[in-house]
């Protein structure tokens, strides 16, 4: 394990950080809030003490996937513990644990919140809130894949501990260039969102905010009712948008390369369409009489489907209160989440369809034992180890949700409460249903609870295995003993 290097790279996410807090600073200096000091003494500590870190470059830069995981768990760590400070110092979240679920929130684009009014907060930590989302949707991390030059194992292994999706597909021929258009692209959708938002008569300050929330499909909203008091025409546009942050980002690659042939092959992509259209067309017919029309309960489904799939979670309309249907509807679609690749969390559609692809040669095989067939996606055949990675991955997956569903249960909340509350924040959705709906909120969890969803929301976005990997002792214990046999 090389941990000089893992301690050198979260002195680089340090740095970055402190960068990133400028943002709130700014804002505070343009509404003339006192906030503002706050974030900029805390960047400036960030920036010396990320400064002094990274003067002590290790000699041996080799990175494998290991120090790829364990890099990235304490990478994401590290930025929510310093971005959940300036909450607490100037009190608009005076307790850390709330502070630090609000932040990790954020970070990891789940949307779920312990504020029971978010207008009482200042515009510099509103922007706060809404940026984490854009920060974390792409992953900070590949912003160092074309600063740190690694070896070893390459690039790619810091890219595959934190992006989303059963494996990485190199895009380019350098994952350094693949990092830098995925963040150009990344950025453009943004700047498009936000100047469609301001043609439909949207404020500056909501369309930053909306934006930031729509690209990293987090939900952080700055109004108490979400996007339910905005124009129509608002809405439509973050609702195409947060279907469009949902599509595979190699997709885009392939379009701006003009390799449709590639991007037309996609499986996962034709899944999640028909899936988005059943579903508004079941939902619109389902909720049509308790709305204003049919353009109104098709305005309403499409919002809440795009909202649900992403795993964005803003909300147009209380879906709680909707028929039985609707809401089963909605609910697995807050379990498969959307495309691999994207800025969204959930299981991702192409590992359900793995899986389902497997089930299915499985009782072929039973039927015709003769018979070999290999299983395929996007007119490729998967390899042993893909196979066998989506399983180990779903196992896990179950694995984390059912035991946190039973800790969640010591408060004693009604099941759909309790479930629904693991689901929303492991998926990085973030309202679920019943108290933990689109109108309620997180705060009336115990601290025992909230730390529990905060480890849910780290190990959802961060695809389990980096932080999983924390709790190895082998890991630890490998670097002790290794460090002890250099005297």
């Amino acid at each position: 394990m090389n941990f000089k290097m893992i301690v050198y790279i979260v002195g680089h996410i340090i740095k970055i950080e402190s960068l990133l807090l400028l943002v709130p600073v700014i804002t505070a200096v343009i509404y003339g809030e006192w906030q503002g000091a706050v974030y900029g003494i805390l960047a400036i500590a960030l920036y010396f003490i990320g400064f002094a870190i990274t003067l002590l470059k290790p000699k041996n830069n080799v990175f494998y996937i290991k120090e790829g995981c364990v890099a990235t768990a304490l990478c994401w760590i590290c930025l929510s513990l310093a971005g959940s400070i300036p909450l607490v110092i100037t009190g608009e979240i005076p307790s850390f644990t709330d502070a630090m679920f609000e932040i990790v929130s954020g970070f990891t684009t789940t949307g779920s919140s312990i504020l029971t009014d978010v207008e009482i907060l200042s515009h510099a930590s509103l922007i706060w809130r809404s940026f984490t989302h854009w920060v974390g949707g792409m992953g900070i991390l590949i912003f160092l894949l074309a600063v740190i030059p690694l070896t070893g194992g390459s690039n790619v292994n810091l890219m595959k501990a934190e992006s989303p999706g059963p494996q990485v597909d190199k895009s380019m021929p350098h994952v350094k260039t693949t990092a830098i258009l995925l963040y150009v692209i990344y950025t453009v959708m943004t700047v498009l969102e936000f100047v469609a938002l301001l043609l439909t008569g949207l404020p500056v300050f909501d369309s930053v905010c909306m934006s930031f929330g729509t690209a990293g499909t987090g939900g952080f909203g700055i109004l108490n009712t979400s996007v339910a008091s905005y124009p129509v025409a608002s809405q439509w546009v973050i609702a195409v948008f947060m279907l469009l942050f949902g599509v595979n980002f190699n997709v885009y690659v392939c379009l701006i390369f003009r390799r449709f042939k590639n991007a037309l092959k996609n499986d996962e992509i034709k899944v999640y369409l028909s899936m988005v259209i059943c579903s508004i067309v079941v939902i619109t017919i389902n909720i049509y009489e308790s709305c204003h029309g049919l353009f109104d309960a098709l305005t309403k489904s499409t919002f809440q489907v795009a909202s649900i799939v992403t795993t964005t979670g803003f909300s147009t309309a209380d879906f709680d209160a909707w028929p039985t249907l609707s809401k089963i509807i909605l609910l697995l679609l807050m379990l498969s989440g959307a495309c691999a690749g994207s800025t969204a969390g959930g299981l991702k559609i192409s590992r359900i369809c793995i899986a389902y692809k497997t089930m299915k040669m499985e009782i072929n095989s039973i039927l015709h034992p003769r018979e070999v067939k290999a299983i395929k996606m996007d007119g490729h055949n998967l390899d042993t180890k893909t196979l066998r990675g989506t399983i180990i991955y779903i196992v896990i997956y179950a694995f984390i949700l059912i035991n946190s569903v039973l800790l969640i249960s010591f408060n004693g909340y009604d099941i759909v409460t309790t479930f629904t509350s693991v689901l929303a924040t492991f998926n990085n959705i973030g309202p679920g249903l019943s108290m933990v709906g689109p109108t309620a909120n997180f705060s009336f969890f115990s601290d025992f609870s909230k730390w529990v969803l905060i480890f849910d929301m780290l190990a959802g976005r961060l695809e389990i295995f980096p932080i999983i990997m924390l709790f190895r002792p082998s890991i630890w214990r490998g670097t002790v003993f290794k460090h002890r046999k250099t005297y």
